[in-house]
């Protein structure tokens, strides 16, 4: 491109290159190119986005009239956009039916009949095309790489690992979904409205002040690439992607990094830990765990003397279901999402390791090391936890996620091509033996409902603090999908029995079976150095034949259970 400067220099230039191009192009060759680059307003450039811009179609689709109208934009756009100056957008159409009168192009009649189109009032709703979130994701990478000039007007190819049989599917279902939502949410904030009011009679349903928002991404398990993004309900109105730059608590999402921490402490799917009552306090620099407050008599007893005191601090966590469940097994643990367990394992195993695999996993963020980090209390993004779980799915090696394949110029040259980064992060045989616990979830555990899909699949919910976040995260061999659900302001979810596992599943499992639908069902594969044993699953040791509910449980071998259940059934 030449410099914009006026000059003998430039204007010799210019002279040169249009004798090149006259060489090289034929003449609708050299029309082709310019209309695939020029400016049309509104952001908008080349003729084939202007015409999905006004119109909602392909060129090939567009009418004489909007042919015209597009025509008659080129000299200046902003002035004669038909959204600003409708009425100056009919002459410059009018203007041009007639010049093609006269050259013989059309006849009177045909320039008549495209004269009475009407013009686009607004811009269509096909303009914001599936994936918007991505295009703007990939356009924040390469504007600053290549320039604005180049990119939008350099005639550049841009080869993406964008799948829309993914991304539409996705996109109609989750807003749908959510869409429901909503209306049950208004209806219940209407009733207690009413109730409170103490009016009679029929009310009517009054919207809230904010509507549900959501996010979902899909992740190639093997080598990070991003398949399908959806960064919110509509981009149009909020060009915020919550797949990408929202920080949200990960709430039970985060229990398998803790989970991996205990294994690679020594623990087993089989081993038994505590879903009991605890405490703890903050000492002024390190939160301690109150020793002997094993039961709620004793927390309150131990906490008595120190009521009414400013410095000190206490934190008593509980379980979602407010119950305990006592000692139980590792795999228990994680398939019911038992947040004392989960602190139980924090304490034993340190929350600087728990950190540590965080960040191991794929998590870019800071991740507070404190006792609640069990609880997914640090803020992570979407797409971080789904490239974090991946990892697990990916026998311990993490992929960076990426959404640019190549990028070539307007001859065909390759500028950059994308090369997966890969690194290892945990052995393969811990990361199986997590992800078989994980299946569990999804087979019996708070996940179930993605169980209809009937094939092999990993996975996760999460509930975060005071409901403001909903979460689902699963995985097959070959592809990790992550789900959120919540409000942008924080606000809690306003139904008492809305949880990851009751809200979003159902809607992820709903666009994963249109996903999977021609995938073929293929298992996670069984690295060497595992083994696999029948244990009770009460006890977590080797089953006997009057043990009524067992389970062929992984193990890293030489760490499989030795002795026999002894319990009485």
């Amino acid at each position: 491109f030449l410099k914009p400067e006026k000059s003998y220099v430039r204007k010799i230039k210019e002279i040169v290159l249009a004798l090149q191009i006259e060489r090289n192009f034929s003449k609708p060759e050299i029309l082709a190119l310019y209309l695939n680059q020029i400016f049309f307003g509104h952001g908008v450039y080349g003729v084939q986005s202007a015409s999905k811009f006004y119109f909602g179609k392909d060129v090939p689709e567009m009418t004489l009239g909007e042919c015209a109208l597009l025509t008659g934009l080129i000299p200046s756009p902003g002035n004669y956009s038909p959204f600003i100056n409708p009425e100056t957008a009919r002459q410059r159409r009018r203007l041009v039916l007639q010049r093609m009168v006269a050259e013989r192009f059309i006849t009177a009649e045909e320039a008549k009949a495209a004269e009475a189109e009407p013009i686009p009032a607004e811009k269509s709703s096909v303009a914001a095309a599936h994936g918007a979130y991505f295009v703007e994701y990939v356009r924040q990478q390469l504007e600053p790489k290549y320039g604005f000039n180049q990119l939008w007007k350099g005639g550049m190819k841009i080869y993406t690992t964008l799948d829309l049989a993914m991304q539409i599917p996705a996109e109609e279902i989750m807003e749908k979904n959510l869409a429901k939502y909503d209306q049950d949410a208004w209806k219940k904030q209407a009733a207690e409205e009413a109730v409170r009011e103490k009016v009679e009679g029929e009310e009517e349903v009054a919207k809230a002040s904010a509507t549900l928002q959501g996010a979902f991404l899909i992740l190639d398990t093997r080598t990070g690439q991003i398949k399908a993004m959806i960064g919110g309900r509509n981009y149009r109105e909020s060009k915020f992607n919550r797949a990408t730059q929202s920080a949200r608590q990960a709430g039970s999402t985060f229990k398998p990094f803790v989970w991996m921490s205990a294994l690679m402490n020594g623990y087993t799917p089989a081993s038994l830990v505590e879903d009991t009552p605890m405490a703890y306090y903050y000492d002024g620099k390190d939160w301690r765990l109150l020793e002997g407050a094993t039961d709620q008599y004793s927390i309150d007893q131990a906490i008595l003397p120190f009521v009414g005191n400013k410095d000190f601090k206490i934190w008593v966590p509980n379980n979602f279901d407010g119950k305990f469940q006592g000692r139980i097994t590792l795999r228990r643990g994680l398939e019911q999402s038992r947040n004392l367990s989960s602190i139980y394992l924090v304490t034993r195993v340190g929350p600087t390791l728990v950190a540590d695999v965080g960040h191991r996993a794929g998590i870019k963020r800071n991740l507070e090391a404190v006792p609640s980090i069990g609880l997914g209390t640090s803020i992570v993004s979407t797409i971080e936890i789904a490239s974090a779980f991946s990892t697990f799915a990916n026998g311990g090696i993490h992929a960076a996620p990426f959404g640019v394949l190549k990028v070539t110029d307007a001859a065909g040259r390759v500028l950059e091509e994308a090369v997966p980064e890969e690194t290892e992060a945990f052995s393969p045989q811990l990361s199986y033996v997590l992800v078989n616990m994980m299946k569990g979830v999804v087979q019996r555990g708070t996940g179930s409902y993605a169980s209809r899909l009937k094939r092999p699949m990993a996975g996760k919910t999460g509930t975060s603090q005071d409901s403001k976040d909903m979460w689902f995260i699963g995985m097959t061999p070959d592809l990790t999908a992550a789900a959120w659900m919540g409000y942008d302001d924080f606000m809690s979810l306003p139904m008492k029995d809305w949880t990851g596992g009751g809200t979003v599943v159902p809607w992820w499992t709903e666009i994963m079976e249109a996903v999977l639908k021609d995938q073929p069902v293929r298992d996670f594969p069984v690295p060497e150095g595992v083994v696999f044993v029948t244990v009770d699953q009460e006890t977590g040791k080797l089953a006997l034949p009057t043990c009524k509910k067992k389970i062929l449980e992984a193990f890293v071998k030489g760490t499989e259970p030795k002795e026999f259940c002894d319990a009485v059934h």
